[in-house]
């Protein structure tokens, strides 16, 4: 199958949708239907940034396609209920699809790169790669074709579309201009306090959650992490040493629970090499790791949970809103 230029696989991944411009950078008086769409431009454009290399197998490009599509869903999670409209459950779907196509061949690439650095030169090992790589290429492939997609295609163009003009922006109703209109610090410090509240709660329990409900409790970690890193641009200068201690604990725990959460993907992936390679799965199965992953995470809460909350004085001084 030959593979579409640079220039013209770019070209059909840019979205159809005229563009109004906006301000360059978030103010806390910003009104939040204006915030949604600088920061989801901003998620959406770094996807298709990353599309031609991930379409060449470059594994950092697929890494960070795959964090500007978290940062894009994030922030759609983080404008709800504004957002909600009879568009956006479509637009959700394809973006799950997407993100799916993708988490295959990722999850593939962190397997493979534990097993060469455990590896040690080993020439059973070095036989076992090979049937990795031959999983990890096929995978690929199937990517490769889901990004050259029509589907891939409408996806970047609706998405766009529902962006800039989705019927979520022109609802008349009192309460939908009410959260249109409502001031981008406002809802901030409402929606990061919330959040935060919601994973110390549940990061309490740490070490009595399932690999299932660990998963979810990343995902939240994640939220949030993202969420304070979209906003940067809020955040006051002698207030950007709080948002980065708190960044730094929740990076922490971030790394501690992806970890682990790799080391289940990757358990279940060898599971499916099993017919070749018996014994792949044992390389993933380590109770000495996983307790050392847990207590890192759990520290990193403890001092989360010692900081003080999120306020709007946190924040860059206020203005009117803007348009």
């Amino acid at each position: 199958m030959a593979r579409p230029s640079t220039s013209s696989t770019a070209a059909r991944a840019r979205p159809a949708a005229r563009r109004n411009a906006l301000p360059g950078r978030l103010s806390p008086g910003m009104v939040c239907d204006t915030a949604f769409r600088i920061i989801a431009r901003r998620h959406l454009d770094a996807v298709l940034a990353q599309h031609d290399g991930t379409c060449r197998g470059d594994p950092e490009a697929l890494h960070q396609i795959r964090i500007a599509l978290t940062h894009l869903r994030t922030a759609i999670r983080f404008f709800s209920p504004m957002v909600d409209d009879a568009l956006r459950p479509g637009v959700w779907t394809e973006l799950k699809w997407l993100n799916s196509q993708l988490g295959m061949v990722r999850d593939l690439d962190v397997a493979i790169d534990r097993v060469i650095a455990e590896s040690g030169g080993e020439l059973t090992v070095i036989a076992e790669l090979q049937h990795w790589d031959e999983k990890r290429a096929e995978s690929h492939r199937l990517l490769a074709r889901a990004l050259q997609s029509a589907r891939y295609r409408r996806l970047v163009e609706q998405t766009s579309a529902w962006i800039e003009s989705g019927p979520w922006s022109t609802r008349r109703s009192k309460e939908a201009i009410r959260l249109r209109r409502c001031s981008l610090g406002d809802h901030a410090t409402a929606k990061l306090t919330a959040w935060e509240t919601t994973l110390l709660r549940k990061a309490r329990k740490l070490r009595e959650l399932d690999v299932e409900k660990r998963h979810k409790l990343r995902l939240l970690n994640k939220r949030l992490t993202y969420s304070i890193e979209s906003l940067e641009d809020l955040f006051s200068d002698e207030k950007l040493a709080k948002q980065k201690s708190i960044l730094k604990q929740l990076r922490k725990a971030q790394k501690s629970l992806g970890q682990l959460n790799d080391d289940a993907r990757g358990q279940a992936l060898a599971a499916s090499l099993n017919g070749a390679v018996p014994e792949a799965g044992i390389r993933f199965l380590n109770r000495k790791r996983e307790n050392e992953l847990l207590r890192t995470a759990s520290k990193a809460y403890r001092k989360l949970d010692e900081a003080k909350p999120f306020r709007s004085t946190d924040l860059a001084p206020n203005a009117e809103p803007e348009d």
